[in-house]
């Protein structure tokens, strides 16, 4: 006589990142389903891991048509409401949990429209590499700074590939110009090199994200922290030093240690999403220099009295830093004044559906079967 099949033992959800937070807004909600977090996700189909296993899930309809734009879906990182349905490793997803933080940017092209890269993030590697190609770039980590700023998580800088360098110092100290007081780390993820630096930031239950452009290293390094070839790397073309897309989605991974990790795509078009508030993160010094303007208002572009544009022509803040300063300044109120138009059309059209009971955009077309 056989003896009978013992279930799985359930997961330990802390061990994923769940805690008290989590666990209040899924009481709160008092909707079907079980915690569980978006471990990847795809185009329809995200997958999930609760206490009970792995599975593939969809939105329930109702979810689907509450959640109409980007961010209000769920993406890597993210903790669910999730039921399953039919097959065992199927499950439908009724609900997403509040963030703790979020790293998003301006979705790709014209739209006005926010994307989440990961959610509840604690740690945001800014992978560079010294490669002597333009993988170091001062005004790209920058922009990279402003997103992990405005995310709500804790920035740290890699500086990888550190054995194709004659000069690491120099990048450390171009780094450390920056943001002074950000944990750095000088790795080589072919060696495993500097690679205790990167894990003693890390700790069991919290979650990192590894943001840079393609070809910096972040799936080698994600492999040498894995201990595991998980992750495919590619090499780097020779004629412009730019790495081929070796991750074409988003995935979380559990390390050794019990710390987890997100790899995401490379980045090539880092558009902000925020507000005009974030860059005082970034650019401390530009900002302790501009309470000493003449003018409160003072923009730091023509106007008399300016100790910004004192400090350029003194030499202790770099032309370079101050026009990356302005340009991020530029592009975030850009976008503010794009968002406020955007949210007028809405709130007109709104308006028009309430007054005539019908959307013209969203009515069938004469001669339509509907």
């Amino acid at each position: 006589m056989s003896e009978p099949a013992q279930e799985a033992a359930p997961i330990d959800l802390t061990h994923l990142g769940f805690n008290n937070y989590f666990a209040d807004a899924a009481a709160a909600l008092s909707l079907p389903g079980e915690p569980a977090r978006v471990v990847r996700d795809g185009r329809d189909l995200w997958h999930i891991v609760s206490a009970r296993g792995e599975f593939v899930a969809a939105l329930s309809g109702k979810f689907r048509r509450a959640a109409r734009t980007r961010d209000a879906q769920p993406t890597v990182g993210d903790w669910v409401l999730a039921e399953t349905k039919g097959p065992q490793d199927r499950a439908l997803i009724h609900a997403l949990l509040p963030r703790r933080t979020a790293i998003t940017r301006k979705a790709a092209g014209e739209e006005v429209e926010t994307q989440v890269v990961a959610a509840n993030v604690d740690l945001v590697f800014i992978v560079s590499a010294l490669d002597g190609g333009r993988n170091f770039n001062p005004r790209r980590i920058e922009r990279y700074l402003a997103l992990a700023h405005e995310s709500g998580a804790k920035p740290a800088f890699i500086l990888n590939k550190v054995d194709l360098c004659d000069d690491p110092a120099s990048f450390v100290e171009s780094a450390r110009a920056l943001a002074p007081d950000v944990p750095l780390c000088v790795t080589c993820a072919l060696t495993g090199r500097g690679l205790d630096s990167v894990r003693a930031l890390l700790a069991p239950g919290r979650t990192c994200a590894l943001v840079g452009s393609s070809g910096v290293g972040k799936s080698a390094l994600v492999n040498r922290l894995l201990g595991d070839e998980v992750k495919e790397t590619g090499e780097v073309r020779e004629r412009d030093r730019r790495g081929r897309h070796t991750t074409s989605y988003r995935e979380l991974l559990r390390l050794p240690g019990g710390a987890l990790v997100i790899d995401t795509p490379g980045l090539r078009e880092i558009q902000l999403w925020g507000e005009e508030e974030q860059l005082h993160e970034v650019f401390p010094d530009i900002e302790a220099l501009a309470a000493l303007c003449r003018f409160k208002d003072c923009r730091h572009e023509s106007e008399p009295g300016c100790a910004v544009r004192a400090a350029v022509e003194a030499g202790t803040l770099s032309a370079s830093r101050l026009a990356s300063y302005l340009q991020l300044r530029a592009e975030l109120e850009e976008l503010a004044a794009r968002r406020k138009l955007h949210q007028r059309r809405v709130e007109h059209r709104h308006r028009r559906v309430l007054q005539h009971g019908v959307d013209r955009r969203a009515a069938p077309k004469k001669g339509r079967l509907e």
